[in-house]
C-alpha cells in the first residue's frame, strides 16, 4: 500500500529514464498474496459525454498492479462502467446539471475514501471551473492522511496552491501543455508551456511531482526525462492511461516521484511498441492498456 513517508532514493537529477535506471529503482514488492497487499486505487471522474476516460484510467491502474479498483462516476454512467470493468466497484455519484460529478458527491465517496491508498481525480470531468474546483476541494478534504493523490485533466483548471497545501509530498499532477498554461496563468514571467521550466514552475507552485510531456520534475528541483515515446501518444485517452498508471503504482506503494517516472516510461514504451506493430500514428489509447503490463514485467525481471 502507498507509503508517502518512505524515503525516495531515486536516480540522480538529470538522469534519462531507461530500463536499467528503473531496474535499480525497483517497485516495492507486495506485502502478501492478497489483493489488498497491492493497495486500493480510487478513480473519480467522468461525465455523461465522457464515460470512457474513467474506464481507461481505472483499467490502467489495475494494469499497473493495484490490487483493488474503485470507480466513482456520475450515476448515469456508473452501471455501464461497472459492466465494462467488472473487476471494479462502480459507485454511482450525484451529478451536476452538466452531467459531471457534483461537489456534494463527496458524501457518497465517504463510503470508499477510507479504503483508498491512492486517489485520482480528473479523467473525463467536464464542467465549469468553479464547480470542478468545488469537487476537487471537497474530495481532497476527505482523503486519508497517508493517501497519495493524482490530479489530471480538468481537475487542474483553476487549481490554487492553497487547495493542495495539505498534500505536501503526496501529490502528482499530469498536465498537458494547455493545462500547464492554465496552472501558470497569472504567474509573472511564466515559462512557455511544454518546457521543462514550465513543469518545474508548476511543481514548485503546487508542491507536487509533475509528469508532463515525458518530463518528471519534483518540488525540490529534481528533474528526469524519458527518451521513449513519439507523436502517436498524442491521441485521445492517452493522458487518462498515463494518470491511471501513476495512481496504480502509487496504490501498490511507489513514491510519487517513482510512480511518475515508472508510469511515464511504461506509457511511452508501450506506445513505441504499438507504433512498431501498428503504426506510429493511429493506434488507440485502449491498446496501451494491454501493452503496459508486458513492459512492466520486462522491467521487473
Amino acid at each position: 500500500m502507498s507509503d508517502p513517508t518512505r524515503s525516495d532514493h531515486g536516480p540522480p537529477s538529470g538522469t534519462v529514464i531507461a530500463p536499467a535506471v528503473l531496474r535499480e529503482w525497483a517497485l516495492p514488492a507486495p506485502r502478501g498474496g492478497a489483493k489488498a497487499s497491492r493497495g486500493t486505487a480510487l478513480v473519480v471522474g467522468g461525465s455523461r459525454g465522457t464515460p470512457g476516460a474513467v474506464l481507461l484510467a481505472g483499467v490502467a491502474a489495475l494494469r499497473a498492479g493495484a490490487g483493488v479498483l474503485q470507480l466513482g462516476a456520475p450515476a448515469s454512467i456508473a452501471t455501464a462502467l461497472g459492466v465494462s470493468v467488472p473487476e471494479s466497484l462502480a459507485l454511482p455519484l450525484p451529478e451536476s446539471p452538466a452531467g459531471c460529478v457534483a461537489a456534494d458527491a463527496v458524501d457518497d465517496l465517504a463510503q470508499v475514501l477510507p479504503a483508498a491508498d491512492a486517489v485520482l481525480v480528473g479523467p473525463g470531468l467536464f464542467d465549469d471551473e468553479p464547480a470542478l474546483q468545488a469537487l476537487v476541494t471537497a474530495v481532497l478534504g476527505r482523503v486519508r492522511d497517508d493517501a497519495t493523490v493524482v490530479l489530471d485533466g480538468y481537475a487542474l483548471r483553476g487549481l490554487e496552491p492553497g487547495t493542495v497545501a495539505a498534500l505536501g509530498g503526496r501529490l502528482v499532477v499530469t498536465p498537458n501543455s494547455g493545462e500547464t498554461e492554465a496552472l501558470l496563468d497569472g504567474v509573472p514571467d511564466a515559462p512557455e508551456p511544454g518546457t521543462e521550466a514550465a513543469a518545474a514552475a508548476v511543481a514548485e507552485r503546487l508542491d507536487a511531482v509533475v509528469a508532463s510531456g515525458g518530463r518528471i520534475v519534483t518540488p525540490d528541483g529534481r528533474r528526469w526525462a524519458d527518451g521513449s515515446g513519439h507523436a502517436g501518444l498524442g491521441t485521445s485517452g492517452s493522458g487518462d492511461v498515463l494518470a491511471g498508471l501513476v495512481v496504480g503504482l502509487l496504490a501498490r506503494g511507489a513514491t510519487p516521484a517513482q510512480a511518475a517516472c515508472w508510469a511515464t516510461h511504461v506509457h511511452a514504451t508501450a506506445g513505441e511498441r504499438l507504433g512498431t506493430r501498428i503504426s506510429h500514428v493511429g493506434f488507440l489509447a485502449r491498446e496501451l492498456l494491454d501493452e503496459a503490463p508486458l513492459v512492466m514485467a520486462e522491467l521487473s525481471s
